[in-house]
């Protein structure tokens, strides 16, 4: 990974949008600061476009369409995008499948969760759970003391034994039935909602992220970014990013919105 300030001046220049993800990226011990927020403001005030990734829930994404400023979101890691319309006061949902598909593999997700609470203690429900739609959360250190990593692998390993596909983020374990992610969906959002290919934009977007559910959008961005707590999954991530911030969390987010709307600005 190389330092943020040796990312080429010709390739900040030919930046669009930004996509970023939220827990220990945007946000900072939980929260987003003052200054992250700004920085989403500054960043679409400059021409460019800002969307989340996330794998936070639809109850989460509905309220960060229509009160962040932000273009859209893509929300429990490439379940769905939301876009709020401020014209037509309409929120726009697009699931990867439909809701009936969604309800009907609830009771089998609880089912599994409930197996992975019994089974490695310590893990419990993410405190969000009830406002997901796709997916089970299992928290291993957002609200619980920090579980060793062998726990953490376990919780994996019974996700991926029930056959759901299984990521790793700063503080969950997600699970979902499907093989769709976060980049999956980024490039439908882009495609319906921007008319941007993104297979032949690329170069086009910055992703910045910090975790294990990252990597399949670190290894499709040539300008990718790890805030500098990416450091903590050393050897964890299947991809690193190309460049990592000197701060961490939300202030490594402001570094590089920083570089971006300098360079928009001209200054």
């Amino acid at each position: 990974m190389k330092p943020l300030s040796e990312l080429p001046q010709a390739s900040l220049l030919a930046v669009r949008g930004v996509l970023a993800d939220l827990d220990d990226t945007l946000s900072t011990n939980g929260r987003i600061t003052a200054a992250a927020y700004a920085a989403m403001e500054r960043l679409r005030a400059a021409g460019l476009l800002v969307i989340p990734v996330t794998g936070r829930p639809a109850g989460w994404c509905d309220h960060i369409a229509r009160m962040w400023p932000v273009d859209a979101v893509v929300g429990e890691n490439g379940a769905f995008y939301m876009r709020y319309d401020h014209d037509r006061h309409k929120l726009i949902t697009r699931n990867v499948a439909a809701d009936a598909e969604f309800a009907g593999r609830r009771d089998r997700l609880r089912q599994i969760g409930e197996r992975i609470l019994r089974e490695v203690p310590g893990a419990a429900w993410a405190s969000d759970q009830a406002y997901r739609i796709a997916d089970i959360a299992i928290d291993f250190c957002e609200d619980v003391p920090r579980l060793p990593r062998a726990d953490v692998e376990r919780i994996v390993a019974l996700m991926r034994e029930a056959g759901l596909t299984a990521k790793v983020s700063s503080i969950h374990v997600n699970g979902w039935f499907g093989a769709y992610d976060k980049l999956g969906m980024t490039r439908t959002l882009l495609a319906e909602l921007f008319d941007t290919d993104l297979d032949a934009r690329r170069e086009q977007f910055v992703f910045i992220g910090d975790s294990p559910n990252d990597a399949p959008l670190f290894e499709f961005f040539p300008l990718s970014v790890g805030v500098a707590n990416v450091r903590d999954y050393a050897g964890q991530i299947e991809r690193e990013p190309s460049f990592v911030t000197a701060a961490e969390s939300g202030a490594g987010f402001v570094e590089l919105a920083e570089l971006l709307i300098n360079r928009a600005s001209g200054a």
